[in-house]
This record gives C-alpha cells, structure tokens and sequence, in this order.
C-alpha cells in the first residue's frame, strides 16, 4: 500500500488533537496501519498544535519538510506557516476564518493578507481547497465542529485510505455523544465544500 503523510495544523482549542484521532481510528477500523505523532507547543495560551499522521507501511512519524502529500490547516495563517512540509503534488485544504495571534490584537504584529496567502500556496503546491469552515461548523450548529468541517473536505479528497463511512462510524463512537449529530453534520457541510472548490 501506498504511504500518504498528512499534516494537520491549527491553534490550541480548535481540536486538532480530536481530528487526529478520528482520522487514526478510521484507519485501524479499515485495518491501514497508521502512525501519529503530536507537537503542542504553547497550546493552551493559543499557540500551535501539530499533528503528523503517516498512513501505511512506515517506519516513523517524522515528515520532513517537503514530504507531506496533503495539509490540513485549521487556521490560515498557520497554513502558510507549514507550506514548507508541501511539495509540488501536495493538496492543501485550509479553513480561511482567521485566529488572529495576541501579538497582532496588540499591534506587535500583521496577519497576512488571505489572498496573498492563497496564491503562495497555488503556486507551491498541486491543488488548494479553501473554504469557510468555521462558517460550516456554525451552520452545523457547534463553532467547535469546524475541526469535522475540514475532516469531511480531507475525505472528501479520497487522498487518505480512509472512507466516508469508515470516519462516520468513528465519529458517532468515538467523539462526545452530545456532538454527534453537529460533528456528523460538519463533516457532511465540509465534504460538500471540497465537491465545490
């Protein structure tokens, strides 16, 4: 089987951590061997959280800049952040809602501009699906879905040897039973959204 390595961005508090292993337990349910791993950082005062997720027969964890055959970015900025893991064949998916860091509230620093921001990424990499996924997840019913949003876009994709139904499944028995209905219904606003992009 093919190896697929996935990076998964966001700020603390977004779930990228849930995302991750809903992905994983996905995998093992269509019996792919899988392999994580987690960088925290400052998460819990809304710094980085990333995830690195190999698919298949691997011996590591360790994505090397350049390898990842798809990006997932929960935040934008942290999207652009993390295009060094991209390469040419590289599919991005990005949540275009901001998190603006506190060092830009306090006029320390400047996020970057959203369009600028998406024409690097085209130029670098194969294809972008970018799309509102906060909006979806408000949509859902839950702000804190928008993490089945871009869940849904990825496997949407058919990137990953993981399937609709498959994720579903982990969803409804792996995730807090008083969201499932809002995280089933993100993730189905979210797969919709990368049909349209």
């Amino acid at each position: 089987m093919d190896t697929k390595r996935l990076i998964i961005v966001a700020v603390g508090g977004q779930g990228n951590l849930l995302a991750s292993r809903v992905l994983g337990e996905a995998a093992l349910l269509a019996n792919v061997p899988v392999r994580m791993s987690e960088i925290h950082g400052m998460a819990q005062r809304g710094g980085v959280v990333e995830s690195a997720i190999v698919f298949g027969d691997a011996e590591s964890t360790i994505i090397s800049d350049g390898e990842a055959d798809v990006l997932v970015g929960f935040e934008p900025s942290e999207t652009l952040r993390a295009l060094n893991k991209c390469n040419g064949k590289t599919v991005v998916i990005t949540n275009l809602a901001p998190a603006p860091p506190f060092t830009v509230a306090i006029g320390k620093g400047v996020y970057p501009d959203l369009n600028q921001a998406q024409e690097l990424i085209q130029a670098k990499t194969s294809k972008l699906i970018a799309f509102d996924a906060t909006a979806r997840a408000k949509e859902a019913g839950n702000v804190l879905s928008l993490n089945m949003a871009l869940v849904g876009a990825l496997t949407q994709t058919g990137i990953l040897p993981v399937s609709e139904g498959n994720v579903k499944e982990i969803i409804r028995t792996k995730t807090k039973h008083a969201f499932v209905d809002t995280n089933i219904k993100a993730f189905e606003l979210g797969f919709s959204a990368a049909v349209d992009a």
